[in-house]
């Protein structure tokens, strides 16, 4: 079944972001609000200490599993929001990478921020998703 979002892309705005600038889902749309996805294993351990990339990569891992729980897939996330537990751009940009290269041409709308701590010992990521899926 094809996604029930719909991303929007304004001429009016810079074509040189990474993202659509908004989304859309129909009113028959159940809406999906995942909490934010950490780079925990199943032991509930931090994987990939220090490494901003492979927490990126486990986030996403993980919030397959909580999507494919609740009857969705990638392809129906309307919006990401992204923490990066650094001051450093590169350290974003870096995060940003992994996420924009999982999501493909699914560019949904997202905010990449710089925080100064995540929740779990050792966690340099979090990223939080809404979809939208048609039943």
């Amino acid at each position: 079944m094809a996604s029930a979002v719909t991303l929007i892309r304004s001429t009016a705005l810079s074509d040189m972001v990474q993202y659509a600038y908004a989304a859309t889902a129909p009113a028959d749309a159940r809406l999906v609000f995942l909490a934010g996805s950490c780079p925990l294993d199943e032991a509930g351990v931090t994987v990939g200490e220090g490494d901003y990339a492979v927490q990126a990569a486990k986030c996403i891992d993980n919030m397959l599993v909580a999507l494919g729980d609740a009857g969705a897939t990638l392809e129906d996330v309307i919006s990401t929001r992204v923490l990066v537990a650094s001051t450093d751009r590169a350290d974003l940009v870096r995060v940003w990478g992994v996420v924009r290269d999982r999501f493909g041409g699914h560019d949904v709308p997202s905010t990449l921020l710089g925080v100064t701590v995540l929740g779990y010992e050792h966690q340099l990521v979090e990223i939080e998703a809404v979809a939208a899926v048609r039943d």
